[in-house]
This record gives structure tokens, C-alpha cells and sequence, in this order.
């Protein structure tokens, strides 16, 4: 992930882009519904409470964050650099890099089809590449 130019953002770095700013489970404020019946997530993301079982156009909820950034939240799971690891929450809590090597690979941000607990910033997955589901990307930039 130390190269010059765009890449997958780390797994901190993903959340951190996610909270847009805050420290609460969705940029727009706290989880009020672990369910499909959220009313902050219902602003900011597409979920199993609004989605109608289907992707959205990107952009298309009331407005970006902070950091100027849409639907980071549900639509789709999205892609990090890092490989899963069950004991993630042991590593450091400051910019922790998890390993690149391995094949279950870390997928953050929820779906369309999952409900509030699961579409906030700190949850996470482990998918196999292989694994037919529905995945999006954001690239992020190493200027150094």
C-alpha cells in the first residue's frame, strides 16, 4: 500500500473517510435502529429500510459528508487493502495496516440488502475474491 500513485485505502483509512469527521456509527450521527427502520441511515445510505433489494446511482441521498464523500454507508460492500483477520481489534488503534497476503480480503461499508448494524462505519467482512457478490471500490492516493 506504500506506493506512489492510487491504491485501496487500509482499513483506517476507510473508516476514517467513512466518519467523514465524527465518531459516532454513521457520518450523520448514532445508530437509533439496528434494523431496516433507521432514520439517520435512512438520510445518508441505501439499506434493506430503503433500497428496495437493488443498487442506487452514486450521489443520489441528501447530501455528501464532511469530507465531500457519498453512500459510504450500504449501496454496496466495498473493497480495502487488507486481508481479514478475526483478532483486527487487537492490533494497534492507530493506523493499523493489516497483511496484503492471504485470500480473505476485507470488505467494508454494508449493502443494499443488510440493515443498519451492519452498514455502520466500524463493521467489517471477509469475502474471498471468488465470492459472488455485489462490490464497489474507492481508490485512495499515496503522495509520498
Amino acid at each position: 500500500y506504500r506506493c506512489t500513485g492510487y491504491r485501496l485505502p487500509t482499513e483506517a483509512e476507510w473508516e476514517r473517510a467513512a466518519r467523514g469527521g465524527t465518531q459516532t456509527a454513521f457520518f450523520n450521527g448514532q445508530i437509533t435502529d439496528t434494523g431496516c427502520d433507521d432514520p439517520k441511515l435512512d438520510s445518508a445510505g441505501w439499506y434493506c429500510g430503503n433500497a428496495d433489494d437493488r443498487t442506487h446511482a452514486v450521489g443520489t441521498k441528501a447530501a455528501a459528508h464532511a469530507y465531500g464523500l457519498y453512500d459510504v454507508h450500504g449501496n454496496v460492500w466495498e473493497w480495502v487493502w487488507d486481508t481479514y483477520r478475526e483478532d483486527y481489534e487487537a492490533l494497534s488503534q492507530t493506523d493499523p495496516v493489516n497483511s496484503s497476503t492471504g485470500s480473505v480480503r476485507v470488505a467494508r461499508g454494508g449493502s443494499f440488502g443488510y440493515d443498519a448494524r451492519v452498514c455502520r462505519a466500524a463493521n467489517r467482512d471477509g469475502y474471498d475474491p471468488g465470492t459472488r457478490i455485489l462490490l464497489g471500490l474507492r481508490l485512495s492516493r499515496s503522495i509520498d
